[in-house]
């Protein structure tokens, strides 16, 4: 099965880029090659960007804490482990106090390291970080695999935070719905919202069927269009009906 998620609010939707953007940085920093760490460190710059909101640390702070009353009222509830709870209580006090402890803008450290915001720079320019242009660049990526790691994960490890506290929220809120078999018939599915609300949507499709979704949705409706996957200079529907799973996802 592959998993389409629709963010319905601009909050969801950066927590979901903050989510994909890390764990790329993760995955090229523990690979050995320069061109890896490249990536890895461009990916850094990116979180930096999408993160630079004032707001970001004290929402996932709230919502932690919106999440850890309602876990509180569950105690002592015979159908629910108490190991489990006490598990996923510590887990987000240690992702609060851990987010509370981080000191000022986030990533501002690395916005005080000018050999890194020079590098940042260059690489927004395509070719930008070629060897005659950044000497210094070129030097640090013939480095050894294990200094360039060590420089990478000193550059992400404070903000592991925010990662730990997304990560929270984003995994509750994805196991929040309770999915529903439906059919779009010849590729077109709507529902009508009904008074339901939702912050993401999450669509599962069979891994051999080829079509994406292409979603959009307010208060009042949902629309669902499946079209053909493959790269085309027209985007075509899909004339069969389509099987899919939708989950209403909303903390």
């Amino acid at each position: 099965m592959i998993t389409y998620e629709y963010p319905l609010n601009e909050r969801i939707r950066t927590l979901l880029r903050l989510e994909d953007l890390f764990d790329k940085a993760l995955h090229f920093t523990l690979s050995d090659g320069p061109y890896e760490h490249h990536t890895a460190l461009v990916s850094v710059f990116e979180i930096l960007d999408v993160a630079s909101r004032a707001d970001l640390k004290v929402d996932l702070v709230q919502e932690l804490e919106r999440q850890r009353q309602i876990l509180v009222s569950f105690r002592h509830n015979p159908d629910i482990s108490e190991e489990a709870l006490s598990g996923a209580l510590y887990e987000i006090e240690q992702a609060s106090a851990a987010l509370l402890a981080m000191a000022g803008k986030i990533g501002q450290y690395l916005r005080e390291n000018e050999w890194l915001m020079n590098i940042r720079s260059r690489a927004a320019i395509p070719g930008g970080v070629c060897e005659f242009d950044l000497p210094s660049y070129h030097y640090w990526l013939h480095r050894s695999t294990e200094a360039r790691q060590a420089d990478l994960r000193g550059w992400i490890g404070p903000m592991t935070p925010i990662r730990e506290g997304l990560a929270i929220v984003l995994r509750l809120l994805r196991a929040s719905g309770r999915p529903d078999n439906l059919v779009a018939h010849r590729g077109q599915f709507q529902m009508m919202m009904g008074g339901r609300s939702a912050q993401m949507l999450r669509i599962r499709l069979a891994q051999d069927e080829s079509f994406v979704p292409e979603i959009s949705a307010n208060k009042y409706a949902l629309n669902v269009r499946f079209v053909g996957a493959a790269s085309v200079a027209r985007t075509r529907q899909a004339e069969s009906d389509v099987e899919f799973e939708l989950t209403f996802c909303n903390l």
